[in-house]
């Protein structure tokens, strides 16, 4: 099964640009609160959407779903699920919920009104997996490897695929049958751990799910419309194409790949072990 497609955009043409090439979510980013000071000094992106951008993106599609992520639970958080939800999200994820209580609030908030989705990426929440799988109302979990890698003091994202960590969780979610995805992907032959290697680990695990990194399209000053959608159309297609090769390899394929990325994953993190030191 092809994988689908996460685009986080709050400019309603690349939205609708995104819709036309075949995403299926369209993510407006509302979180916000503690986000700096878990990273700071990383790399991340802080995307300070706002409700606005909910509505505005909501009527950019037609065919995709809207998905919302809402800020961790807060004091005002069962006023914030309402609104993202009146302003027509079909689906809210939750990020960075350590307990079953949090959870539990969350699910209560939406009350069945639109999709769920867990965002799970603190070590907390993995300590209490099975509690948490234990709550009805989740529909949907993707694993965020960026803070969880943070919260396990960890130099690089994709050590968690490397070490088995994301392995494990998918087996767990799979247990509990609900779908699942992790992280996200760059266009085929870029990135620092190559996309391909990580779609082939999608298609091992079982994952349906992945995000379309910020680095696989960047809207660019003077850049036609037309000329935009040329350059993601051409990063879909070739990732569905690799996708049509993957059908075709058999389980030792896969395992190799594996070793592949475990080998690469070493490297890169002696690559900025070694960085850091030279800094010192």
């Amino acid at each position: 099964m092809p994988l689908k497609f996460l685009y986080i955009t709050n400019h309603a043409e690349v939205a609708r640009i995104a819709e036309a090439c075949g995403v299926e979510y369209i993510v407006v980013d509302l979180e916000i609160l503690g986000k700096e000071e878990r990273q700071r000094n990383r790399s991340s992106v802080i995307s300070r959407h706002t409700l606005e951008d909910v509505r505005r993106i909501r009527g950019a599609l037609n065919q995709a779903k809207l998905l919302v992520r809402v800020n961790p639970i807060h004091e005002r958080s069962r006023e914030e699920v309402d609104q993202v939800i009146a302003s027509g999200a079909d689906m809210v994820m939750l990020p960075y919920f350590k307990t079953p209580g949090e959870v539990e609030a969350f699910l209560s908030y939406v009350g069945g009104r639109a999709v769920t989705c867990l965002l799970w990426e603190t070590v907390e929440a993995v300590a209490h997996i099975e509690e948490i799988l234990a709550l009805p109302g989740i529909d949907r979990i993707h694993i965020g490897l960026n803070d969880l890698h943070i919260g396990r003091g960890m130099r690089f994202m994709f050590e968690l695929l490397g070490d088995g960590t994301v392995e494990r969780l998918c087996h767990r979610f799979r247990a509990a049958g609900i779908p699942y995805g992790f992280g996200g992907i760059a266009r085929i032959g870029q990135g620092d751990l190559p996309a391909e290697h990580i779609i082939a680990e999608h298609v091992r695990l079982g994952s349906d799910m992945v995000i379309l990194s910020r680095s696989f399209f960047t809207l660019r000053a003077g850049n036609a419309m037309e000329a935009c959608m040329e350059e993601f159309r051409q990063g879909v297609e070739a990732i569905r194409a690799y996708e049509k090769i993957l059908e075709t390899r058999d389980a030792a394929f896969f395992e190799e790949n594996q070793k592949i990325v475990q080998e690469k994953v070493a490297a890169i993190v002696d690559k900025i072990r070694k960085r850091e030191e030279g800094e010192r």
